[in-house]
């Protein structure tokens, strides 16, 4: 009996088996470990990003020297951040932003005129983000609002 046709059919299958087994362990790998820290990281980039825009807008949106004015300034924010919304709200005389991954978030301290009195409002990801400056009895007032300019 000659058994010469049996050899290369067995080592092929042994190659296919050596490479599912090296393909299945490189994903594993991958997707266990390297690939979410790299997307965590990215997105914490991308979240201190957004925050520093933000906060830029806010600032922008106020006339300096102003006692009494009124304005509407659009603010572009991207509309996911790791592929979820995300939301932006004020704490005092801060943003701060609001996201379901504990990787991405963050506070930044606005430095606005002494002439504003208070800031309130907050802006979901994905809507029309709207700064209103407002003039009052007191002093300005800065509102985040969700809607159009």
């Amino acid at each position: 009996m000659d058994n010469r046709a049996v050899a290369p059919v067995v080592e092929k299958t042994l190659t296919i088996g050596i490479v599912a087994l090296f393909l299945a362990g490189m994903t594993t790998t991958l997707f266990g470990g390297a690939v979410p820290a790299a997307r965590d990281a990215t997105a914490e980039s991308i979240g201190d990003r957004v925050l520093a825009l933000a906060t830029e807008r806010v600032e922008q949106a106020i006339p300096p020297n102003a006692t009494h004015a009124t304005a509407r300034t659009r603010v572009d924010l991207p509309p996911t951040i790791r592929g979820e919304g995300y939301a932006i709200a004020t704490d005092g005389r801060s943003l701060v932003l609001d996201h379901p991954s504990d990787a991405v978030g963050g506070r930044s301290r606005l430095v606005l005129p002494e002439a504003v009195t208070s800031i309130t409002g907050s802006w979901q990801s994905g809507g029309v983000t709207v700064v209103v400056v407002d003039s009052t009895a007191g002093g300005l007032t800065v509102e985040l609002r969700e809607g159009t300019v």
